[in-house]
């Protein structure tokens, strides 16, 4: 069974976690560096699986912005919690939003989605979200892979490579979870705020 499980990763992994990042990522990136250090796939193979989903998922939301602003979906997207204030952030310091939105749990789809209802030119959009996808898939799929160090001085060095595995999927379900609880929270916050 984890032969079969080892398996499916190393096949299937590298697109699960360009996935990952397509829709929010952290996780999925911070899991692609870990995998890379149990040697499943290499790290630069992880990153530019996360620097690529990351780019083309924000890449999406944008064109959804600009290109569909009327679909029923899209206006929906408009009243999720966050979106006047990222829609406000965007028009003051658009550079600096697009460089830095993903960075802001949560605010990626409406920051996509703001973007692309905003002023700013698309190619300067893709260029500073270029920009932005690799820094940000460096920097996560990174801390996976140091994770992953600590990881194994932490449980030592007697796990056998399928324990490895279960062990990077029970740490990408445990961020996942946090991730979701944190987003949670603080869409609640909020729609207090927009109340």
């Amino acid at each position: 069974m984890t032969d079969a499980i080892h398996h499916f990763i190393e096949q299937y992994g590298l697109l699960a976690v360009f996935l990952g990042c397509v829709a929010e990522g952290e996780s999925a990136a911070i899991l692609g560096g870990f995998f890379a250090h149990q040697h499943v796939f290499v790290l630069w193979h992880a990153i530019v699986a996360s620097a690529l989903g990351a780019f083309i998922g924000d890449t999406f939301f944008f064109i959804l912005g600009r290109s569909f602003a009327d679909n029923r979906h899209v206006v929906g997207l408009r009243r999720r919690p966050g979106f006047r204030r990222a829609y406000r952030l965007l028009n003051t310091h658009p550079d600096i939003f697009v460089l830095s939105n993903r960075y802001i749990y949560g605010m990626r789809l409406v920051g996509g989605i703001a973007a692309g209802l905003s002023t700013v030119p698309a190619p300067r959009f893709v260029i500073l979200n270029a920009i932005s996808s690799v820094i940000w898939a460096v920097l996560f799929s990174t801390i996976g892979y140091v994770f992953g160090l600590g990881a194994e001085r932490f449980i030592g060095q007697a796990l056998l490579r399928h324990e490895r595995l279960l062990v990077g999927l029970g740490i990408g379900l445990t961020v996942a979870i946090l991730a979701w609880l944190i987003a949670r929270q603080i869409a609640r916050h909020e729609r207090a705020k927009e109340s």
